[in-house]
């Protein structure tokens, strides 16, 4: 017998051009050798970042209906569950009750969610998923990557200093999540202001019943651009490098986010060439590199050193 291959379910949004959601999630995840099964969200034509977009979103019922089709022909096995950016309470909650029932199927199922609510102090999603984030979803949720705001928002505590972020972790963890990323944070680098600081934490079980909390904490070199679909590909790169690399956070985050500079580096120097000296690169231009990336999301040669603290 063959080692069982890992299968993902991906619930996310699709593009027709460009990189979000699926499109960001799903070619990483199969060059790095998981079966990817996607239910598309929505379907749009390009990312809401263009001047025009054009396109469906999936209803919660049409969300079932997919999910009971490949109940009925009894594949509902899956070793990961991925979801990304939402704007719809019922949709979510029906993610939910998904999620429940492939956890009974497989109790070893991982959840990995991008709580996604706001950034920068503004939610950028209706505020009635607040409460079905923090009430419904983090409680099932096995890994998260939360930015500062979002982590802030579910526990109800500011961050202004490091001891704050790692007792801010320590109640998420608490509210379900064994794995808590905070991708970004206003805390200052000790590289300067030129980086960002992220941090990690993770709860283990030892064999014999104690628990074990690494935690780390990274420097980030900080980005003069806004990029679309960054978080859709971190949370699946996420998933990919804590399953090589289990109850080993500092490992698995060292190529989270050198995959995010790699294919970050890449984007700009393209979007800079295409657009010309001195002229802000277009949405269409700041698309990610990320079919010219494939070899980085393989192997990515470590530029991010994490600490352990």
């Amino acid at each position: 017998m063959h080692e069982m291959e890992c299968r993902v379910l991906s619930i996310q949004s699709h593009v027709v051009r460009g990189y979000v959601g699926n499109k960001s999630a799903s070619f990483p995840l199969q060059v790095l050798g998981f079966e990817v099964d996607s239910i598309n969200s929505v379907q749009f034509s390009n990312h809401t970042g263009y001047a025009h977009w054009k396109g469906q979103v999936l209803t919660a019922d049409e969300l079932h209906v997919l999910y009971e089709g490949i109940k009925l022909n009894n594949v509902n096995h899956y070793d990961y569950v991925l979801t990304g950016y939402t704007r719809d309470t019922s949709f979510l909650e029906m993610v939910v009750d998904i999620v429940q029932e492939l956890k009974r199927a497989n109790p070893n199922l991982v959840y990995v969610c991008d709580p996604v609510l706001g950034d920068h102090g503004s939610m950028y999603v209706p505020e009635n998923l607040h409460p079905v984030y923090k009430n419904k979803v983090v409680p099932v949720a096995d890994i998260i990557t939360p930015n500062q705001f979002e982590a802030e928002l579910l526990t109800g505590k500011n961050v202004s200093t490091e001891k704050d972020a790692v007792e801010v972790m320590d109640l998420l963890h608490n509210m379900g999540p064994d794995t808590v990323v905070m991708t970004s944070s206003d805390l200052p680098s000790r590289l300067g202001d030129r980086f960002l600081v992220a941090l990690g934490s993770q709860r283990t079980v030892k064999p014999d019943g104690t628990r074990l909390t690494q935690r780390i904490r990274m420097e980030i070199p900080k980005v003069d651009a806004v990029f679309v679909g960054t978080g859709d590909l971190f949370a699946a790169m996420m998933l990919a490098w804590t399953h090589y690399h289990p109850n080993d956070l500092k490992s698995a985050c060292e190529k989270t986010f050198s995959v995010m500079h790699h294919v970050i580096q890449r984007t700009i120097s393209y979007a800079h060439d295409m657009a010309g000296p001195g002229r802000r690169p277009s949405p269409a231009q700041l698309e990610l590199r990320m079919i010219q990336s494939k070899a980085d999301i393989e192997d990515p040669a470590i530029v991010v050193e994490a600490t352990v603290l």
